[in-house]
């Protein structure tokens, strides 16, 4: 038996050598990503590992040697493919003297404005010139100059020194999926643009920052605020939605001066939404709470935490346990969570819960972990959206959804308005809110016709349903590959949840789909884990709004944005005899119902955790100082339980708390909420993206963007005729007036009106019938 040559490498890893150092690579990979590897240095511009290979800049080029032979010039590494024994020389003088000459073409028209510019120190251009520039410019003849362009509040821009590495222009057309900017003319006319100077509307665009290699694309807000050099970074967490995206928070001094991201494959990548980018600027609003404050004499008089406290824990034990409602905001930290829970407790109250913007409760759904993991959601073959706006709810998944279309995958939705989509639907059923649980039972009966079996608390309603061919070629796209069905907001906070919710999983089991519910709330899965939910015989938050307590305590909420119906809640706590707000922000609403202030810090400023949707608890230290006199709300709500003797408060520190933290799960129920014909126009109400908490509705630069939609009255022109109204009239809702905008996604039988403005706060809420009369 004659030897066999040993092969140790594996079957898609070829061998190759770089600088005389030789490592493996996978096929396919290019010169620079094997380099980078290995920890090889080569110079670059236009090559970003998440955005496709344009080999433009020719920064990269190096010496290849391929069977003995030299190529005739140097290569790009970012564009050569690798093979099997290549041999890569980066620091040769040959490779050195085109890299110097690149960099010298490169500077030829760039503006000598380094002292000045907002880059300065973090910037990769002057990196790259201190090693491969020359001291002394050759060129004599005039610098170009490019006109700047608007691009909105968060963008900033000095198109002067753009270099045309086109990395901006290849995030918005492959990352973001707008195709908002662009080159326009050639040669040495060339400029990066938007064609119409229009404000560049993508909720990713402040990641054209980030890449942006040089100062062309600066961040507007932070523009003259600090140099890179006078920053601390501190690691924390997004709080604006249940991803968890993981960044930086850049400060001076405690106090937050920009946000930037912190990679994390499995969640965010090495992108940040504009929403959890910019939101810092609403830490400090004119409104934000730095002392504790008591209303006496019907006059709010600043005090000290000890008075403070006092009278907090008199309003407290003087209200019966079973008039006791706690109301608690979604993006509150597990430990703040968990203290609540023993609070209310030790009070003798079951009324606790957090789903504040949920209607139905027939099934007592809480927050449950993705049954598909968010870093496998680009590698699907199809998905369903149900009640989802997706790119607005949850902007980093729904750009997992793209990367996944880009491959071939297809989406369908269920909708109750045509939302914005960066990508092409496969079919998509847009009805008035109270056809949804009818369009989805369509779905369900294409399943049970392939040969599903239909759940018996569904049996019925499925099958006096009826299917059609894009039903059945959207369960069959469903079947064929990993899919995964998306349960949105507009779907969780739908009156009638409950079955949208039960047919939804019904669907995802029959096709074999993964289910991600997405929570309403940053922290909504962790507060459902330690409890924050009514007890035996509790009133959930509508509940208690319905039913109004004589004493109420509010945890983070903002009075009447954060709830689904803002005015049974305003009604409520104007009829409660006291009213405890734990709160960051004190709202003139807030101050017409509340007794006591105590002023918290936000999750910025204080260490604490948040669990994501994959069910991953991230825990961060404090990253910024509170204002004034503001704690954290954990050492408030400690230091009240200690005053008040309750159970559960012996410990002296964070580690103390969190060894004490509890799983309590909420049960599971089947229940299905009634349902019953509405004949009128029904409300589709979505809150809007950058409204979804206090913070973002005080961030001022978010306020004036295009995404942040003035309040309006939506109505397609057919309905619109219907009524009587014309564009841009005037329209009164219960005893709001708001104008009229034709919107051709809005579907017959439904009239779309953003919540959380303060104009639309306290309308009939979603999927109420809705009355329109002119003004």
């Amino acid at each position: 038996m004659s030897a066999q040559p040993a092969n140790h490498t594996a079957p898609d890893l070829i061998n190759i050598e770089i600088d005389g150092k030789p490592t493996q690579i996978r096929k396919g990979a290019m010169i620079i990503e094997a380099a980078d590897a290995i920890g090889v240095a080569i110079p670059r511009f236009c090559y970003h590992r998440k955005l496709p290979i344009a080999a433009n800049c020719r920064m990269c080029l190096v010496e290849v040697e391929m069977g003995g032979k030299p190529m005739p010039k140097p290569q790009p590494a970012c564009a050569t493919p690798v093979a099997d024994g290549m041999k890569v020389q980066t620091r040769t003088n040959t490779a050195l003297k085109f890299q110097r000459d690149v960099m010298e073409f490169l500077l030829i028209n760039h503006p000598l404005d380094c002292p000045i510019c907002d880059q300065g120190g973090e910037c990769e251009l002057q990196d790259v010139a201190l090693g491969y520039g020359r001291s002394v410019s050759r060129y004599t003849e005039r610098k170009r100059t490019i006109a700047d362009e608007n691009l909105g509040p968060l963008v900033a821009t000095e198109m002067t020194r753009c270099i045309q590495c086109t990395r901006c222009v290849r995030f918005t057309s492959e990352i973001a999926g707008t195709y908002e900017l662009g080159g326009m003319s050639r040669g040495d006319n060339l400029q990066i643009g938007t064609y119409i100077g229009k404000t560049i509307e993508t909720e990713l665009s402040g990641n054209i920052i980030d890449v942006c290699p040089v100062g062309a694309l600066t961040n507007k807000p932070f523009q003259f605020q600090a140099r890179a050099w006078e920053l601390v970074a501190k690691p924390s967490v997004a709080y604006h939605d249940a991803l968890g995206s993981n960044l930086w928070l850049h400060t001076r001094r405690g106090e937050v001066l920009r946000t930037v991201p912190r990679d994390n494959e499995s969640i965010n990548e090495c992108w940040l939404s504009d929403r959890d980018r910019y939101s810092h600027q609403g830490l400090y609003a004119a409104d934000r709470v730095s002392a504790p404050q008591v209303k006496r004499n019907g006059q709010w008089q600043t005090t000290t935490w000890e008075d403070a406290l006092t009278v907090a824990g008199e309003a407290l034990t003087r209200t019966p346990g079973n008039e006791l409602g706690v109301l608690v905001h979604p993006a509150t930290t597990t430990e703040e969570g968990d203290l609540l829970v023993r609070l209310a407790r030790g009070l003798g109250s079951a009324h606790i819960d957090h789903r504040l913007r949920q209607l139905d409760f027939a099934d007592g759904a809480v927050a449950q972990t993705f049954g598909l993991p968010v870093a496998d959601v680009d590698k699907v073959k199809s998905a369903l959206l149900v009640g989802s706006d997706l790119r607005h709810e949850m902007p980093l998944l729904n750009h997992r959804v793209h990367q996944a279309t880009k491959k071939g995958a297809k989406v369908y939705a269920v909708n109750p308005a045509r939302f914005a989509f960066n990508y092409a639907l496969a079919g998509q059923e847009v009805v008035a809110p109270q056809a949804m649980v009818g369009a989805l039972l369509a779905l369900a009966k294409a399943a049970v016709d392939a040969g599903a079996s239909a759940p018996g608390a569904l049996a019925d309603a499925i099958g006096s349903a009826s299917a059609d061919a894009g039903d059945a070629e959207a369960i069959a796209t469903l079947k064929d590959g990993k899919a995964v069905v998306i349960f949105g907001e507009a779907a969780a906070t739908h009156p009638q949840a409950s079955w949208l919710r039960a047919i939804a999983r019904f669907i995802a089991q029959a096709t074999g789909a993964g289910f991600n519910e997405i929570p309403v709330g940053a922290n909504a899965l962790g507060l459902a884990r330690v409890g924050v939910v009514p007890g035996n015989g509790g009133l959930d938050a509508q509940a208690m709004l319905a039913q109004p307590r004589k004493g109420y305590l509010l945890y983070g909420v903002e009075i009447p944005h954060d709830v689904a119906d803002g005015a049974a809640a305003i009604k409520a706590l104007h009829a409660a005899e006291r009213v405890v707000a734990f709160t960051a922000f004190a709202s003139a609403a807030l101050r017409e119902v509340a007794d006591v202030i105590l002023p918290i810090a936000l999750l910025p400023e204080m260490d604490g955790t948040l669990v994501n949707v994959d069910g991953l608890a991230q825990s961060v230290a404090a990253g910024s100082k509170a204002p004034g006199d503001a704690r954290p709300g954990w050492k408030v709500l400690r230091a009240l339980g200690g005053a008040l003797k309750l159970g559960g408060f012996e410990f002296d520190d964070l580690s103390g708390l969190r060894e004490g933290i509890a799983d309590r799960n909420a049960p599971v129920r089947d229940g299905l909420a009634a349902r019953g014909d509405v004949a009128s126009l029904t409300r589709v109400a979505t809150w809007p993206i950058y409204r979804t908490d206090a913070v973002l509705r005080r961030a001022t630069a978010l306020s004036s963007h295009p995404l942040n939609r003035a309040p309006a009255v939506r109505l397609n022109a057919d309905e619109a005729g219907r009524q009587g109204l014309a564009e841009g009239a005037s329209v009164r809702v219960a005893n709001v007036s708001l104008p009229l905008v034709i919107d051709a996604s809005v579907p017959d039988g439904a009239v779309w009106i953003e919540a959380a403005h303060d104009l639309t706060a306290t309308l009939p809420p979603y999927g109420a019938a809705i009355t329109l009369s002119k003004a």
